[in-house]
């Protein structure tokens, strides 16, 4: 079948809110953390082909060539990206992801060590990089990269519990300042931090901090992750990267190395299709210094904010990145208009706002807000609006 009706699997993280994912999908407000709603083949939580009930990773198996094309079965040999719908509502853990080279050898390397892939030290959970884009959906907040020298030393100075950073930033560079504050004892990180979270929490519970301050991550970190204890070294991080704004409709790309941590907000999601994560911090997850310190950038990041290239026929909007395994666009088709394309390889698509028909050749899909379908490679189809919609679309760019 060229179109097939997929059913995602939602994700039940401690960060995640607990009413956008449920409104979206038309599943009923439990009060449970619905952080993440996957949409892919993912091994660890296939969607579900809702005309069958088989799994989307054992149906792609068995029709790879068919379903994903030749480039992508040639070049991947299954479905190369995971897509996402997130919702934020506490800080994720900072975290870098390695080069495919690198997860390669990290992966090879821990199963000649004997870890099982469940196990809570392990820090490769399969041999593949995992480059990620995201767009926002509404007003969004994120941790990107290394600040600029200027910014960075600026937002030491003025941060009177870090203002004897400055020097060893100034000697040592990134690497240095970084390397200092994550092999530091516990001891020496409450000594440090101790004094600021008092400073900045009062501030915060007053409502007297905006979002654009580090004071004001600080402190909600320190509430999330540490209200008892020890303070958490990812609340370095806050001071040390980028905090960035995103709007709807605007993506940022996180590339292998660069830094990084959602912080608040709603987002689509792309990525290739892993589960390596090396954290830095704000989790109680297993936080591996020396590992991390080998794949950080210890570089600047200027944000890099993208708006997307609209198409030729002025419905879709397409987020361009380095990235080999996927491509992220977003299709906005009015009412009577249609969307008309031809899948080069294997798309997945989600209806985020409004009712559509999609259709390709005798096929027919009626399809609502929130769900998920497939395109075979080669088939051409078509999504015709009833009043306003929105989806976005996955896909590999392999030609």
């Amino acid at each position: 079948m060229a179109l097939l009706k997929l059913k995602g699997v939602v994700q039940n993280y401690a960060w995640g809110g607990t009413e956008y994912i449920p409104n979206l999908i038309g599943e009923e407000v439990t009060g449970d953390k619905c952080a993440e709603y996957w949409m892919g083949a993912h091994d660890k939580a296939p969607a579900t082909i809702t005309s069958s009930g088989q799994k989307f990773n054992d149906y792609i198996a068995a029709n790879s060539q068919d379903l994903l094309g030749k480039p992508v079965y040639d070049a991947f040999g299954k479905l190369p990206f995971l897509f996402k719908v997130l919702d934020v509502n506490d800080m994720l853990s900072i975290q870098v992801h390695p080069t495919k080279k690198e997860a390669v050898k990290g992966f090879a390397h821990e199963n000649e060590l004997g870890i099982p892939l469940s196990a809570p030290h392990r820090n490769y959970k399969d041999d593949n990089h995992k480059p990620e884009i995201m767009v926002a959906l509404g007003e969004f907040w994120l941790l990107h990269g290394f600040k600029p020298e200027a910014n960075l030393i600026a937002t030491l100075s003025e941060t009177p519990e870090l203002s004897q950073l400055v020097e060893v930033f100034k000697t040592s560079g990134y690497k240095g300042l970084y390397q200092l504050v994550m092999e530091e004892s516990a001891d020496e990180t409450n000594q440090v931090l101790k004094p600021l979270i008092d400073r900045v929490l009062p501030l915060y519970k007053e409502g007297a901090l905006d979002k654009s301050s580090p004071d004001y991550w600080a402190a909600k970190a320190y509430l999330t992750f540490c209200p008892e204890g020890d303070l958490d070294k990812g609340i370095y991080s806050v001071y040390f990267f980028n905090i960035v704004k995103v709007n709807a409709g605007e993506a940022v790309f996180q590339d292998a190395g660069v830094p990084h941590a959602y912080m608040e907000g709603q987002n689509m999601e792309l990525m290739a299709n892993s589960d390596n994560v090396l954290r830095g911090g704000l989790t109680p997850k297993h936080v591996d210094v020396p590992e991390l310190l080998k794949h950080v950038a210890f570089e600047e990041t200027i944000p890099n904010i993208l708006n997307g290239d609209a198409q030729p026929d002025g419905l879709e909007r397409i987020y361009k990145s380095p990235a080999p395994d996927f491509e992220l666009s977003k299709v906005s088709v009015q009412s009577g208009a249609t969307y008309q394309s031809n899948a080069d390889t294997v798309e997945v698509i989600i209806v985020l706002e409004g009712n559509v028909k999609a259709t390709s050749g005798d096929e027919l899909l009626d399809l609502t807000k929130g769900e998920v379908f497939s395109v075979s490679a080669g088939d051409s189809y078509k999504i015709a609006a009833s009043d306003e919609a929105i989806l976005y679309k996955a896909k590999c760019p392999v030609k």
